[in-house]
């Protein structure tokens, strides 16, 4: 049947107009419908006006045909249409992925992708490898139903503890109380991390005008090796609840350690405690206050015998650091007051630190210390012996006080 120029024009508007607002089935079928109503050579006219396969309006024709019923709102295809999944058509595939996310549980040990990173695009690149057709989106959907999702490790291993950790423990807390009862001084002292000074990059944020971060570089080293660095030493005193930051220039020595806490006497002690004769020191069992060092309670004889105290120093067990009340009341503060900002002079370092304050009334100190604090110095044993240092019963090692002679 000849179809006329104008019933061609008609069916090119209407399609121009409907199709674009119809989807997949709903378009088959108003093509169907039309190429019903024309009869012998419709369908042919139907694909060449609406520009389609004529295999797509058959099946429309084929559908209505069949007097199917109307599929449920919102579905375009019948359940179970569409490709298989790759799960589906490859049944050891999911076996081969779990064997390659967990190798160490109940996988290959020799996996090669033990020791490279896990990510979607490496696991189906393996797979493929391995004869599995799979792309990375798959993986991840079967990564998901299985139960896996992206995480990072968590600290909560602590490791071996040492026997006598409680113990020592206790024992600080009761030199705590003891001294604080008397009115003596009870101070924690430790060196925060190296900070190097410049425009250099800080973690963390804080609120600035949109668009207008602080410029720095874009790496540490681009500063170059002479880069200048400070050395904070902290002095916490627990009673007060004030904090006392002597900022070194040189080397994180036991010699600095100790001059810090000479100097937290001469600027703040002395004038806090003018009735005192003891000192507590609560501090690391390692860096430069080590219970180890032989010059760090060379420094202490020193120092105990200028102010004129007998200087106690109970120091935590070896990997109990973050139990020193000066981590998470002075340096914690601290970290958080500098965060995002550049320390860019001696001066920025130190008005940061003043600054820093809670709302439990913490007040804190700060003072630039540029002397020279080689490394290198040596305190020989019959030197050691010759200091008035007497440990106490319990674990003398790390419990000892010194007297001021």
């Amino acid at each position: 049947m000849r179809i006329s120029d104008e019933v061609r024009g008609q069916l090119m508007r209407r399609f121009e107009v409907l199709l674009p607002h119809l989807n997949e089935r709903q378009q088959r079928l108003a093509l169907a419908t039309e190429a019903r109503l024309l009869g012998r050579g419709g369908v042919r006219l139907v694909a060449q006006t609406a520009q389609v396969s004529e295999t797509t309006v058959r099946k429309g024709v084929f559908e209505l045909e069949a007097g199917d019923e109307p599929l449920p709102e919102g579905r375009v295809r019948r359940p179970g249409g569409g490709r298989l999944r790759a799960e589906t058509v490859d049944s050891r595939l999911v076996p081969a992925l779990m064997a390659l996310v967990e190798p160490d549980e109940r996988g290959d040990p020799m996996s090669p992708l033990r020791w490279t990173t896990k990510s979607l695009r490496h696991l189906a690149a393996e797979l493929s490898r391995q004869g599995h057709r799979v792309s990375a989106p798959t993986v991840g959907r079967l990564l998901k139903e299985h139960g896996f999702s992206l995480q990072g490790t968590a600290k909560t291993l602590e490791g071996d503890q040492h026997p006598d950790r409680d113990a020592q423990f206790r024992y600080i807390n009761e030199q705590v109380k003891e001294h604080q009862a008397a009115g003596e001084p009870v101070i924690s002292v430790d060196a925060k991390k190296k900070e190097q000074i410049g425009l250099l990059p800080m973690a963390g944020q804080e609120w600035r005008p949109a668009g207008k971060p602080v410029e720095v570089e874009d790496h540490s080293f681009f500063a170059g090796p002479q880069v200048e660095s400070v050395i904070p030493y902290g002095i916490y005193d627990m009673t007060a609840n004030t904090g006392w930051v002597n900022v070194g220039t040189d080397h994180n020595t036991s010699a600095f350690a100790a001059a810090s806490i000479r100097l937290w006497w001469q600027a703040r002690g002395q004038h806090d405690y003018p009735e005192a004769s003891r000192l507590l020191i609560t501090a690391d069992a390692g860096g430069s206050n080590s219970y180890r060092y032989r010059l760090w309670k060379a420094e202490l004889a020193a120092f105990a015998a200028e102010a004129g105290l007998t200087v106690t120093v109970c120091h935590f067990p070896p990997g109990t650091s973050k139990w020193n009340k000066i981590e998470h009341r002075l340096f914690s503060h601290i970290t958080m007051n500098w965060r995002g900002r550049p320390l860019t002079s001696h001066e920025v370092v130190l008005n940061t630190i003043t600054a820093t304050t809670t709302r439990t009334g913490l007040r804190v100190e700060a003072a630039l210390d540029q002397g020279s604090y080689p490394t290198g110095i040596a305190i020989s044993h019959d030197q050691l012996k010759a200091l008035p240092i007497t440990a106490h019963t319990d674990h003398g090692q790390w419990n000892y006080s010194i007297a001021p002679t």
